[in-house]
Parts: structure tokens; C-alpha cells; sequence
């Protein structure tokens, strides 16, 4: 009995050691590398010397620990003017920095144009997020005179959030705020996602989508 006894405890003591190992392997990885971090900082600095001006200030570092992005370091920079908050990073594909400062300015541009609009049409509580994928968008192009999205092709996705379950309504609604998408902001291509959702993360209705 001592024998198996004694064979249990060492069966569970190497499963504890194994989940401990796990455990360590896994917070090492989810802690950034330092030099890797005062690296990609120096790089960015550089490009902003390059690309930008004075307006425009490094703020923090990025470390993707989980794949969300094509890249794992980035830089994070704020446009003191406008408050645009965007990222500068090295692109794997192309060997060189770029940032997505157009793309975060489109969209930050785009949604004080129509957040008016999406709160009159669908009422409160009402939350809204745009952006535009980076593919659509050509990187480095006078970085610092981003242009318009109103003069692109780029594809908007706009996510509108409702505390609420669907109504009759809401198709009608969202007809409405494609039409004022196309005539009266100009955006040539896009998708608007309704999704309805609490605050807290409550899944109040099933989410879906239009193109245009």
C-alpha cells in the first residue's frame, strides 16, 4: 500500500512541477524584452526625426505577447495638435519602419464626422469605433500630410455599439446611415457593424453587418 501510496504522491508531484514550469514559461513570455523594447524605441525615434515634426511625441511601447499584430514591438506616438494616437513599428515584409499614423487619422477624422449622426439616428446609449485596414492604405507616403479619406478608395469598418435588443427600426436606421455615408461624407467604400451590447460586456442581440 506504502509502495502505490508513494507512487501517487510522485505521480502528482511531477504534474505540479510540470504545471509550475508551464506557469514560469508562460509569464516569462508575456513580459517584454527590455533591449528589444530601447531598440525599437531608438528606430522610432529616428523615423519620427525623419517623417514628422515637433507636434508629434513617443509616449509608450507596445509588446504584442499574443499575435494580435503583424508586428511584436511598437511605438506608440501622439499627435500633440490633434490627439491622433498611432503606431510605429518594422514591418517584417517591407524591412522598414512604417507607421499607421494616416489610417489613425482617417479614422479619427471619420468618426467626429459622423458620431453627430449615429447618435441622433439610433439614440443613447449609443458607442461608436472606426478604422480603416491597414492594407488599404499606403504606407510612408508623406507621412505628415496624411490627406483625406473623403480623395482614397480605402474601406472604413464602422462598429456601432447599442445597449439595447435589435428593433423593427434599426434596418431602416442603418439604411439611413449608409445613405449619409455615401452622399454627404463621401466615403466611397465600407462596412457598418451593429452589434448590441451593455456596457459590461452583455450580449443583449445577435450582431450583423451591411457593405457599401
Amino acid at each position: 500500500m506504502n509502495k502505490y501510496l508513494k507512487l501517487i504522491l510522485g505521480f502528482l508531484a511531477a504534474i505540479l512541477v510540470g504545471i509550475g514550469l508551464l506557469v514560469a514559461v508562460f509569464i516569462f513570455e508575456m513580459k517584454p524584452d527590455k533591449d528589444e523594447e530601447e531598440k525599437i524605441k531608438i528606430q522610432a525615434e529616428q523615423y519620427v526625426k525623419e517623417k514628422f515634426n515637433d507636434d508629434f511625441e513617443i509616449y509608450d511601447v507596445l509588446y504584442d505577447n499574443m499575435g494580435n499584430f503583424e508586428f511584436e514591438y511598437a511605438v506608440k506616438v501622439r499627435d500633440k495638435k490633434t490627439h491622433t494616437q498611432f503606431l510605429i513599428y518594422y514591418d517584417d515584409e517591407t524591412n522598414q519602419m512604417v507607421d499607421t499614423y494616416r489610417a489613425d487619422k482617417w479614422a479619427d477624422d471619420l468618426e467626429t464626422e459622423i458620431r453627430p449622426f449615429i447618435k441622433e439616428t439610433f439614440g443613447e446609449p449609443t458607442d461608436l469605433f472606426v478604422f480603416f485596414t491597414n492594407e488599404n492604405i499606403e504606407f510612408n507616403k508623406d507621412s505628415i500630410n496624411p490627406g483625406s479619406y473623403k480623395e482614397s478608395k480605402a474601406t472604413a469598418t464602422i462598429r456601432i455599439s447599442i445597449s439595447r435588443k435589435r428593433s423593427d427600426e434599426d434596418d431602416k436606421n442603418l439604411n439611413e446611415v449608409i445613405s449619409f455615408l455615401k452622399t454627404e461624407v463621401k466615403l466611397k467604400t465600407g462596412s457598418v457593424m451593429i452589434e448590441y451590447i451593455t456596457e459590461n460586456g452583455e450580449i443583449l442581440d445577435d450582431e450583423w453587418e451591411r457593405e457599401f
